[in-house]
């Protein structure tokens, strides 16, 4: 019975999975045949599963959605992110339901999964990213937590670190605190070699390790992690630094923009002069679209060349 029972457990995990599984692959990743892959998608639609069966050369398995909401198997991450999600869900009408099933998580979740969740809570330090945010890379939730945990502990960490121009490094630090901004993730810390704060993308470094030394807390400079990782990450030299005019009020545009602008200056009651930062005018002409305001390029003229050439690209494609 318990053999039978993990076997369940195991197919409705890969059932879960965005894709079709046939009959045969299901057999063999669990070792049974097709037989009895057939009898647990019985037991599985038994207890509630909505498992769609397709039939013919292509055809197979999949977890479709079903009337009322069955028990869901998470993965120790995946539980990790929906309790941080849902403790920092905001929005119209949002935080009571979200409340709620925060309730409902937190009360199957094990002791050692509730800890991370608390230690990431109490120690990030979360920014609005604003309407216009681009998407920005993935951090891995592991070393989100252990980092949350290790600043929670006063604990000191070694990881490897990539710089912006891709050079590694092995780093040891003494972490204060996580900073959430937009769709990024920083790390604020005393660098131990370089003696001096750091800021750390978090998408950038890679095994990180704990290593058990402890560490008297430091007072970051000017005492707000959020500010620090603001005045850092707009001091990073670019190959393009590009002057905008943006035809809305520059308090809309510096909270949509957030870190991507280095400054977002008044230019009279709806409009303002944006300053950014790129790697190349071609890379940057696509991504100025995401202001979502009418902009005009004051520099460099490659920019404007690169924003004209995209423009006509768009043209030809809606067959003006």
């Amino acid at each position: 019975m318990a053999e039978t029972s993990k076997r369940l457990l195991t197919l409705l995990s890969l059932l879960q999975t965005p894709r079709e599984w046939s009959g045969p692959e299901l057999a063999e990743r669990l070792g049974v045949s097709t037989r009895t892959i057939r009898h647990d998608v019985e037991r599985l639609r038994s207890l509630g599963y909505p498992v769609n069966a397709t039939r013919g050369s292509v055809g197979g398995y999949r977890l479709g959605a079903g009337a009322s909401l069955p028990p869901l198997l998470l993965e120790d991450d995946e539980a990790v992110a929906i309790a941080l999600s849902l403790r920092t869900a905001t929005g119209a009408g949002l935080e009571e339901s979200a409340l709620r099933a925060l309730m409902k998580l937190q009360r199957v979740l094990p002791a050692r999964l509730g800890r991370r969740v608390d230690a990431l809570t109490a120690f990030t330090v979360r920014v609005a990213p604003g309407a216009g945010s681009a998407p920005g890379p993935v951090a891995d939730p592991a070393a989100l937590s252990l980092l949350a945990s290790a600043c929670r502990d006063h604990e000191r960490v070694r990881f490897t670190y990539a710089d912006h121009a891709g050079v590694t490094s092995q780093r040891a630090v003494e972490p204060h605190r996580l900073v959430s901004w937009g769709r990024r993730w920083y790390l604020v810390a005393w660098d131990l070699d370089r003696d001096d704060w750091r800021t750390f993308r978090a998408d950038r470094l890679s095994d990180p390790i704990a290593v058990g030394a402890r560490f008297t807390g430091r007072e970051v400079p000017g005492g707000d992690a959020a500010a620090f990782v603001k005045q850092r990450t707009r001091s990073v030299p670019w190959a393009v630094t590009a002057c905008l005019r943006v035809f809305a009020p520059a308090t809309t545009i510096s909270e949509r923009l957030g870190t991507a602008a280095e400054s977002v200056e008044a230019d009279g009651d709806d409009r303002c002069v944006v300053t950014i930062g790129g790697s190349d005018p071609e890379a940057m002409a696509p991504w100025l679209g995401l202001i979502g305001a009418d902009f005009e390029v004051l520099g460099p003229p490659e920019l404007t060349t690169a924003v004209s050439r995209l423009a006509q690209r768009f043209q030809r494609a809606a067959g003006d």
